[in-house]
């Protein structure tokens, strides 16, 4: 039997955007892999030789496992928020859109992490592409809040998930601001993610569900925006 839609035509339901998104964050984290696999070990023939061009790949490998945990966090703020989104228009896919054209660029500008460090750009394209991403699934949280997008959260609670959204704004906005001097280490400043979102979002009071109890103990661990 066809079920009706009970929301306005001018929107549809977020299922299918959010499951596009998880594939194509699932992608992305996959690639950049391939930013190792395209660095040369040499020819070593023996154990010590091996060892010592694995540790010559320790930026590389940096690179890699720190693109691939803000990715992981970024995807952990695409759960939460369609936690709570129920409906897209066309200019929230948009928004969508943009930001997932940002994420599939990281295994790019990781590579360029990788093999170009030496050179400003190298250093800072990669902090940029992470800074604009997050700065788009902010902006996202703020249009499904204004387009009444959201069910079941009070405005209260969604204006107070979107204050702890600012934090990887600001820590990515840091770590970019830093990256000429210091490229992708810079990330390292995430490791204060936690303790500045619930700072920013006011302690760790429960956010309250009219509707949904087992959604507010959820989103009280976490927060939609803390994590990116």
């Amino acid at each position: 039997m066809i079920r009706r839609r009970s929301h306005p035509a001018a929107s549809l339901s977020a299922r299918r955007t959010e499951a596009f998104t998880d594939g194509v964050f699932a992608i992305a984290a996959t690639l950049l892999v391939l930013g190792l696999t395209d660095q040369s070990l040499g020819s070593p023939t023996t154990d010590e030789q091996l060892a010592d061009a694995l540790v010559g790949l320790a930026h590389p490998v940096f690179s890699f496992v720190i693109s691939f945990l803000i990715l992981c966090v970024m995807w952990m703020t695409h759960v939460r928020q369609f936690e709570w989104i129920v409906r897209i228009d066309d200019a929230g896919m948009w928004i969508n859109n943009g930001r997932l054209l940002l994420i599939v660029l990281v295994p790019f500008t990781s590579s360029l992490d990788t093999t170009s460090n030496d050179l400003l750009l190298g250093r800072v394209l990669l902090p940029v592409n992470f800074f604009l991403a997050i700065v788009m699934g902010w902006l996202q949280w703020v249009w499904a809040v204004r387009s009444g997008a959201i069910t079941d959260l009070s405005a209260d609670d969604a204006r107070r998930l979107g204050r702890a959204s600012i934090s990887a704004v600001i820590l990515s906005g840091a770590a970019m601001a830093l990256s000429p001097l210091i490229g992708s280490i810079g990330f390292l400043l995430f490791a204060l993610d936690g303790p500045l979102t619930r700072l920013l979002r006011g302690g760790d009071a429960p956010i309250s569900s009219p509707a949904t109890t087992s959604r507010d103990d959820e989103a009280s661990d976490g927060g939609v925006g803390g994590r990116g």
